[in-house]
């Protein structure tokens, strides 16, 4: 039953680890990545759909994006959602292919973009230890129906402890590449 928990415990705890990368990995460090514009929604016919259904997203070169939208009546839709996400990007169609040239990062847009990081990280950080909470009471709800001793309780909560200080080891880890990331670029 505790290596169950345990089980558990380490899956949702990289589960929280997958979330936050994805997280951090949208925050541009000044190279064009498609990946960029994933998070934004393009009102399509009444309903919010993800611009990657409704365009083909492809890096031009180093500073800009070429959206290529399928339906022509779209065009302003797309432009409208890239304009107004908070991504402070300038789009500029031409044809049927929009442009979003990203503009080249200022020392104070990458301090921004740092403790936007750090902020992210904190919410990883919290995310684990709320499965180590669960996990912990998991293991005091054993204990309470007399299914494990109180020296099996205390060395599971041992066990889950080193499992969590070692997530937020790689949490760490992550934020450090991702701030190392913004400041040499």
């Amino acid at each position: 039953m505790i290596n169950e928990i345990k089980k558990d415990t380490q899956d949702r705890m990289e589960k929280s680890l997958d979330a936050l990368k994805s997280h951090i990995s949208k925050i541009r460090t000044g190279r064009a990545q498609p990946s960029l514009l994933d998070g934004i929604q393009v009102e399509y016919y009444g309903s919010a759909t993800p611009l990657r259904q409704v365009a083909n997203v492809v890096a031009e070169d180093a500073r800009t994006l070429a959206v290529n939208v399928f339906d022509r009546s779209l065009i302003s839709a797309v432009e409208k959602a890239i304009l107004t996400s908070d991504l402070g990007l300038n789009p500029s169609s031409a044809g049927a292919t929009i442009r979003v040239p990203l503009p080249p990062l200022t020392e104070e847009r990458r301090r921004d973009l740092i403790k936007i990081v750090k902020g992210e990280g904190e919410q990883g950080k919290i995310a684990i230890r709320n499965v180590r909470r669960d996990a912990n009471d998991q293991i005091k709800a054993l204990l309470k129906d007399k299914e494990i001793s109180e020296d099996e309780e205390r060395k599971a909560q041992d066990e889950i402890q080193k499992i969590t200080d070692s997530y937020i080891k790689k949490v760490d880890e992550v934020l450090a590449a991702k701030e190392k990331e913004l400041l040499d670029f």
